[in-house]
């Protein structure tokens, strides 16, 4: 992260200055693939994909969320937290591109009413299966040290 980027968040107040709690990191990891795990066990129909996204959407801002912390700073919004992962050195880093498409159709889920599809859901367990879960060992192992 770029340091005029992060001072410019901080007086923004979007990220605020957090000590590094590399126990409550691991628990915020372990916590996005066991709620994603739980979304994933989800049978998907028009009545449970918008519960399946948001959940998934959920790990994977506990995952940007985590990232900050490593940092040493403790993001303000889901925008902040997911933009950090978009940095990330991934296998597929390509598809970390489908995060802001992620956030909208969430936040449009979450503020407008909008259900989400089946499709959507299937394509954010898709996300996790592909990135999240790489993120999650990523961070995990960067939280050890």
């Amino acid at each position: 992260m770029k340091k005029e980027v992060v001072e410019s968040l901080l007086k923004s107040g979007r990220i605020r200055i957090r000590q590094k709690d590399n126990e409550r990191i691991r628990s915020m990891i372990k916590s996005a693939e066991i709620n994603a795990n739980v979304a994933k066990g989800v049978i998907i129909n028009e009545n449970s994909a918008t519960l399946v996204f948001r959940e998934i959407y959920e790990s994977l801002r506990q995952l940007g969320d985590s990232k900050w912390w490593l940092f040493g700073y403790e993001p303000e919004d889901h925008e902040i937290s997911l933009e950090t992962l978009k940095e990330m050195n991934i296998r597929e880093k390509l598809r970390l591109n489908h995060i802001d498409r992620f956030r909208k159709i969430r936040n449009d889920a979450n503020y407008r009413g909008y259900r989400t599809t089946v499709e959507q859901a299937k394509e954010i367990i898709e996300f996790w299966d592909k990135c999240g879960t790489e993120i999650a060992k990523i961070l995990m192992k960067e939280a050890k040290y």
